[in-house]
């Protein structure tokens, strides 16, 4: 819920629990990106509610100044379900790694997404299982070294945004822990989308995969190696926007503009109905050397889960009127255990 009538800082949003991460992890970036966006959406702390799974990103509930839940591997955006289908009235923020969201919650990811539940998801993606010390997870790159694989990973990684795409999230974006501004940005459309929202964020590991987008994401790298998609605009990057992308059969290439011309590019159109286009774009982030698209790749209007669930709940009540437990639990067949 928004109440444009409160006035915070940044101080009213951080809690009194001493950060506990490592030192220069890119968490402490997305928490600062955080507490000092939350002051200009004009929501309130007490209709504002964290919640988060197992894991470094878990944490981030005990450092915001709201109602948090920490809860269990992977259930946090069932347990977020519920609160945001009770209580329509509350900011309902998921916060999770990609080991907690999209392995053993991979599943509950998925269907919270294509529900439409009125959430606002943040994944943080450091291809890495920090909190356990160095696991490979759901995004790392075949051929990662780590203690679970020491000969090197041989499973294919999750693409989280061709991911939600395929599960028909009706807001994906993606961003990175190196850029403030572009943080906040996706974290405040993703907030003012009704309905369900997700937002991939490269975050630095240091202790365990450091520098695992440094190609893409430091500074001096990003004029060449960040895609960054506006709606309504040709799909191009590069110095003086050299660089474009276009779509051969449905497969998204990128191409010298000189060679084709600006006309023959992608014009990115995050409303489209269908995702098709977003998630031929979302495939050009195939490895972690590779220009990649960050921005909006989606942002779509449909009813989301909560109202139609509780207009449902509405008309039945209106048919058959107050419901009996009693009577439900009594209700044939019915047996005796002696």
């Amino acid at each position: 819920m928004t109440d444009t009538t409160v006035t915070t800082t940044k101080k009213d949003w951080s809690s009194d629990q001493e950060v506990r991460w490592c030192p220069g992890c890119g968490d402490y970036s997305i928490l600062t990106a955080m507490q000092l966006l939350m002051p200009e959406i004009g929501t309130s702390r007490e209709n504002t509610v964290f919640i988060s799974g197992i894991g470094c990103a878990a944490r981030f509930p005990y450092y915001m100044n709201t109602y948090g839940i920490h809860s269990i591997h992977g259930r946090s955006p069932a347990i977020a379900t519920g609160l945001a289908l009770t209580r329509p009235d509350l900011d309902v923020w998921v916060v999770g790694g990609d080991g907690d969201m999209l392995s053993i919650g991979g599943n509950h990811l998925i269907h919270a997404l294509r529900r439409n539940v009125n959430l606002t998801i943040l994944l943080f993606n450091n291809q890495i299982y920090g909190l356990t010390k160095g696991q490979y997870s759901p995004t790392s790159e075949v051929g990662k070294v780590t203690k679970s694989t020491p000969r090197g990973s041989i499973d294919t990684p999750f693409n989280p945004i061709s991911l939600a795409l395929g599960a028909e999230a009706t807001f994906v974006a993606r961003t990175h822990d190196m850029d403030r501004g572009h943080m906040q940005e996706m974290f405040r459309r993703a907030h003012d989308h009704k309905g369900s929202a997700i937002v991939e964020v490269y975050q630095n590991c240091n202790v365990f995969n450091d520098g695992a987008f440094a190609a893409i994401t430091k500074k001096d790298a990003r004029t060449e190696m960040l895609i960054n998609l506006t709606h309504g605009e040709p799909v191009r990057f590069g110095a003086d926007g050299a660089r474009g992308v276009v779509l051969d059969n449905g497969v998204a290439r990128i191409v010298d503009v000189a060679d084709v011309g600006v006309d023959a590019l992608v014009i990115h159109d995050e409303a489209a109905p269908d995702p098709s286009v977003a998630f031929a774009l979302s495939r050009l982030a195939g490895d972690r050397h590779s220009p990649t698209p960050v921005g909006v790749f989606r942002a779509v209007e449909h009813e989301d889960y909560g109202v139609s669930l509780n207009a449902q709940l509405a008309a039945a009540q209106a048919d058959a009127g107050p419901g009996d437990l009693h009577a439900l639990l009594h209700s044939l067949p019915t047996w005796e255990v002696s």
